[in-house]
């Protein structure tokens, strides 16, 4: 039996427009949510910095001289006004090697679903500015040197290079890159912030200066799984001694690229729940993703765990947020890009979608209840809000990694894309993703609390 997918290909070579939007309405599990705003960031965008992309080989002239991409997003909450965010780009360029010139920060944005366009905002204020000048943004620093293991701020050159340190990044002790990779974040009601790191995979507590606040919080092995006591992986500073890549691999107990890269607070503001983007090595649940559950009164894992299956060993999924104290938003996603209407994309996106886990509701093998709300890739757009890549009704998110997703009302969800600045072309081939936000519409409520 063909699945829906693939029938519906069929039918867009066999049939009438009409009839193909009919036939996929009726395979779909659920009705399409709609799409009710966009705006677009350029990829080409920059903010005020220090030289970066002096290790990055990309399609872009580099290095970008006093200057660095402002590029992809992996998470985001909500800005200090109305209609206004706050998002983090990750480590830079997508590995600790190439990025350890690119600074960490928060950005504060405003997209304008009128004009399709994206504004800096200042930062304490939301009021819009005129480019991504250094009031728009928050830079992570350890000037109250808290972390345990050697920063690319502490050293005269960036490393395995005779390039210098930024000075700025030097005399700031400003977090870089080559530090940590930021992939998810929450805001408390203090102004403090908690990010997800994928290099340990670590728990960051930064404060409203952007400065962090506790040593980096490594994740126990709690279910003894191997024989280390603590989850690694291969970028882990612990193992950063080790002759080469492949000894680091071998010595993890969790792959590359595969730490926190969810992150939610729950409506109470008590509890944090951490999702790994990957698996444990050795660990016979190949579709099951741990989530650790940390109390934010002790400042420690309660060792609660819950696991989260994915519909396919191959997926991955790209970030977790609350809607309350027991159901949250996941989204998994394949590998692929591309939008599977245009026959110009030979191996075009099949799977990305966002569901609702419910924490509180664990089925016959241990994972949490899981329950489709969106798949992007079935997006209802009668008013053709996306433009162009609005092919017979049907608005499509195809990008290989979608990170950021917010409830903003109990009908409508934000979702941005993380365009892996310069090297992800998800929405016209051989053309670098800008970064997309969009509004989607719901049509049933969420059980929504008052969540940052």
């Amino acid at each position: 039996m063909l699945c829906p997918y693939f029938l519906k290909r069929l039918a867009a070579w066999l049939l009438p427009q009409p009839l193909v939007i009919l036939l996929f309405t009726l395979l779909s599990p659920i009705q399409a949510a709609e799409l009710v705003g966009r705006a677009v960031l350029s990829a080409d965008t920059f903010a005020a910095g220090s030289t970066t992309a002096q290790f990055k080989k990309t399609n872009r002239t580099t290095p970008f001289v006093h200057t660095q991409a402002v590029q992809g997003f992996s998470g985001v909450v909500k800005g200090p006004k109305a209609g206004t965010y706050l998002v983090i780009s990750d480590n830079g360029f997508g590995s600790k090697g190439n990025s350890p010139d690119y600074r960490l920060r928060i950005y504060a944005i405003e997209p304008d679903f009128t004009t399709g366009k994206v504004f800096p905002v200042n930062l304490q204020s939301g009021e819009r500015l005129s480019w991504f000048s250094r009031q728009s943004f928050l830079e992570l620093n350890d000037k109250n040197r808290k972390v345990n293991f050697p920063i690319v701020a502490e050293k005269s050159f960036y490393p395995g290079s005779t390039i210098s340190v930024s000075q700025e990044i030097k005399t700031n002790r400003l977090l870089t890159g080559g530090d940590f990779d930021i992939e998810s974040f929450c805001r408390l009601s203090d102004g403090s912030y908690w990010l997800g790191d994928e290099f340990g995979p670590f728990l960051l507590h930064i404060g409203q200066n952007g400065e962090l606040l506790d040593a980096p919080i490594p994740l126990p092995n709690f279910l003894g799984i191997g024989k280390l006591n603590f989850v690694k992986s291969p970028d882990h500073p612990d193992l950063m001694n080790l002759p080469d890549e492949q000894a680091r691999i071998t010595a993890a107990n969790l792959g590359g690229s595969r730490g926190f890269e969810g992150l939610a607070l729950n409506s109470s503001g008590t509890k944090l729940y951490a999702l790994l983007e990957g698996s444990l090595k050795h660990d016979s649940l190949k579709q099951g993703l741990l989530i650790h559950e940390f109390d934010l009164a002790t400042k420690q894992y309660t060792g609660r765990i819950f696991f989260y299956q994915l519909e396919h060993q191959s997926h991955a999924i790209g970030e977790l947020t609350a809607i309350n104290d027991h159901e949250y938003i996941v989204i998994e996603r394949d590998h692929k890009q591309g939008d599977p209407n245009n026959s110009a994309f030979k191996s075009p996106a099949q799977f990305k979608r966002i569901y609702k886990i419910n924490l509180k509701q664990i089925d016959a093998q241990g994972f949490v209840d899981k329950e489709l709300l969106v798949d992007l890739l079935n997006i209802s757009d009668p008013n053709r809000i996306g433009g162009n890549s609005t092919k017979a009704g049907s608005f499509t998110f195809p990008f290989v990694t979608i990170e950021s997703v917010l409830p903003v009302d109990k009908t409508t969800l934000l979702v941005i894309n993380d365009n892996n600045y310069a090297d992800s072309f998800g929405r016209t081939p051989r053309q670098v993703d800008n970064t997309e936000f969009i509004l989607l519409r719901l049509e049933k409520p969420l059980n929504l609390f008052n969540v940052e």
